[in-house]
């Protein structure tokens, strides 16, 4: 079975970043794979920013990104690009770090301005860090995602936009199980 880690570059506990990563995990978990999460903003700063390898959390942190086969990587936009957070977390990773797998690259903001930061920021580092195949990203507005009383949850139209994605991506692991591309919402 696929072993298959999201890493979000949000640095607030409740963004919207953090609801469609969750949204994507559930998808995927349902659908019979192993799935993981791992918020950079949880990791040391100090250790993150010194790029103390070594170190415990951060060890297992690039551990978790050598063992998936499938690495989901969400960011807001921040002027422009992903998040500096998740910056500084790529430049942990060896410059093979994403060698052999598959990703999925999945951007929140609040203006389709931001759109093509998939393609002009994102992407060329994820190619940089040697991932066998990108998958067709995700950009979802932040008016789409939504927060409050209740579970936080997707417009209907952006969910089923952003489950042809993860379909996609989990089309494209190769040895994803057959449920993830039927399975229901």
């Amino acid at each position: 079975m696929p072993r298959l880690l999201a890493i979000t570059g949000s640095p607030s506990a409740h963004s919207r970043t953090a609801v469609v990563a969750d949204h994507v995990l559930r998808r995927l978990s349902h659908s019979g794979f192993d799935t993981a999460l791992l918020a950079v903003r949880d990791l040391p700063a100090a250790d993150l920013l010194a790029a103390r390898r070594g170190e415990p959390e951060i060890r297992r942190a690039l551990e978790a990104v050598a063992e998936a086969d499938g690495v989901v990587i969400a960011t807001p936009v921040y002027k422009a690009s992903y998040t500096g957070l998740l910056k500084a977390f790529l430049d942990l990773l060896p410059q093979d770090g994403l060698a052999g797998k598959t990703v999925l690259p999945l951007v929140t903001g609040g203006s389709l301005a931001h759109v093509l930061t998939i393609d002009y920021a994102l992407r060329p580092v994820l190619a940089a860090l040697g991932a066998r195949h990108v998958t067709a990203g995700r950009f979802v507005l932040d008016s789409t995602v939504e927060r409050g009383a209740g579970p936080d949850r997707l417009r209907p139209e952006v969910e089923l936009d952003l489950f042809q994605a993860v379909d996609e991506f989990a089309g494209a692991l190769g040895s994803a199980p057959a449920a993830a591309l039927t399975a229901t919402p």
